[in-house]
């Protein structure tokens, strides 16, 4: 048993399996993939989170908050960039860590991978139904109190959950629906739905920047850092900072940790390797050039939202288009929302098209039933069961779910993520120090450390209850694994049959790798 856990995937093996007639398309080119991570990266993180983060946690030291975010997510970004050149293939890191760590290790990224895409898309859908309701609410309009909202929410507080007297989040609901038929469709469609979002959602974000300057009060960042610059918690212990009522931290690394959120999706383009045209090249292009120029108009963003209205005066569910109504606005207001409905529709579509494609490496490797999750459509070519199967989840759990419980479950969920991908640059550099890398992160093993360091700063830095819940996700994870994955495994079928061709006893020493034997 112990070696079927450990067992890795060899590179050939991967690159072998691209020749099969359930290969993806490559019709993805670097402003397509670059395009995707914009796509998944500005949405709810800068039209939501921003305005709760600022006004709960940290104030106008979010600028900064978002420069600590950023840092870990360029070392990461370059980890990923360098696999993704090497292993061209659907899976992301869960395909990495699959040929470094091994089987187990592959299974637990690729059910904390579930965890990251799916609800990160269930969690982002909040932010399109609130500004939906804020753009139907400037022409009088309103949705019945029952359908505005998810029925259950949880008071941090009290560590409680309480019913809100609603019935679903309607919008979210509809949004997902509407995502879920676009991704059956296809790849090449979808790509341009999006490219034809990000373009409107940019246009919006510029006309925040440019039009918000002239509306700034250099007083509205005064104090800076209300709540300190620090804000460090251990399994729920605040190690320094100021906490809030509910004994979390506040500050400015806490905003960090908060924020992160809207850092997740540049990682999404290297899940897309399989269909990019030449992913050794336009991977690394795209995953590079999305981050910073995500970083840069989200220091941007909110300078100009904090220079506009105090912090302490933001929306927490609309902040960016409210801001604007603060100041008279209206038709900004109006573009704004309008804009922020499209462009985080666009993020629900590039994490949910992720997850497939999650699901679809998994299957291939028999960890999941292979007959449904790799079903690739005759006509779309696309993983459309697969597909269906994450509307469903994200749908349900977008509509009966808040968006505080969804987004810090995120957020744990994708730093350990970074966690385990930093890692395994690390174990592929020693391990295979002579592999072709088209890519090569630089300044190894600084950078990864560093990855590695940050990542597990923000992740202690998040409310305790959080590791809770990951604890229970990974369990839920082992349980479907052991069940069923480690019985159907492709890898252990072919370790089975390389140790009777070598004559291998398995009593005798563990085999870890199929390179080995």
């Amino acid at each position: 048993m112990r070696s079927q856990l450990l067992a890795k995937k060899p590179l050939k093996l991967l690159l072998d399996e691209m020749a099969g007639e359930h290969r993806l398309l490559r019709v993805l080119g670097p402003v397509q993939l670059t395009s995707l991570g914009v796509g998944a990266i500005i949405g709810a993180g800068i039209f939501v989170a921003t305005g709760n983060a600022a006004h709960d946690v940290a104030g106008p030291a979010l600028m900064l908050s978002y420069v600590v975010a950023g840092s870990a997510c360029v070392f990461a970004a370059l980890c990923y960039a360098e696999f993704a050149s090497m292993v061209p293939v659907a899976g992301s890191a869960y395909t990495y860590a699959y040929t470094t760590l091994g089987e187990l290790f592959a299974w637990i990224i690729g059910w904390d991978l579930v965890l990251e895409y799916a609800v990160s898309a269930a969690t982002v859908t909040h932010g399109a139904s609130a500004y939906f309701q804020d753009l139907i609410g400037i022409f009088g309009l309103k949705l019945p109190q029952a359908l505005s909202r998810a029925p259950f929410d949880f008071d941090a507080t009290l560590g409680k959950w309480y019913a809100t007297g609603t019935l679903l989040d309607s919008p979210a609901l509809l949004v997902t629906a509407l995502v879920t038929v676009i991704l059956v469709i296809g790849i090449k469609e979808s790509a341009s739905f999006n490219a034809a979002m990000v373009m409107l959602k940019l246009a919006i974000v510029l006309l925040v920047i440019g039009l918000g300057v002239f509306y700034i009060n250099p007083k509205n960042w005064h104090p800076f850092s209300p709540y300190g610059l620090t804000g460090v918690s251990f399994f729920g212990k605040t190690l320094f900072g100021q906490t809030d009522a509910g004994g979390q931290p506040m500050g400015m690394l806490a905003g960090g940790a908060i924020i992160f959120f809207a850092y997740i999706g540049f990682d999404s383009v290297s899940t897309h390797a399989e269909e990019a045209r030449n992913p050794q090249r336009d991977v690394p292009i795209g995953i590079i050039t999305s981050l910073i120029l995500c970083t840069v108009l989200y220091i941007a963003v909110t300078a100009v939202l904090t220079g506009m209205v105090p912090y302490n005066k933001l929306d927490i569910n609309a902040p960016v288009a409210d801001a604007f109504k603060q100041q008279g606005l209206t038709w900004a207001q109006l573009l704004i929302s309008l804009g922020a409905v499209a462009g985080i529709t666009s993020v629900v579509l590039v994490t949910m098209l992720s997850q497939a494609r999650i699901l679809l490496a998994m299957a291939r490797d028999g960890l999941l039933p292979a007959k449904f999750f790799a079903a690739v459509h005759e006509r779309f070519r696309t993983p459309w069961k697969s597909t269906i199967v994450t509307g469903i989840f994200v749908g349900t759990t977008a509509a009966l779910l808040p968006i505080d419980v969804l987004l810090t479950l995120v957020n744990i969920g994708t730093l350990l993520a970074f966690v385990i991908v930093c890692s395994a640059v690390l174990i592929m550099r020693r391990t295979h120090p002579n592999a072709e890398r088209p890519f090569r992160a630089p300044l190894v093993p600084l950078v990864p450390i560093l990855g590695i360091a940050i990542c597990l700063l923000l992740m202690f830095s998040l409310p305790a209850e959080n590791w809770l819940r990951l604890l229970v996700w990974l369990l839920i994870g082992f349980a479907i694994y052991f069940g069923y994955g480690r019985k159907h495994s492709v890898m252990a079928r072919r370790l089975e049959r390389e140790i009777i061709k070598h004559g291998v006893s398995p009593a005798g020493s563990p085999v870890t790798s199929v390179d080995e034997l």
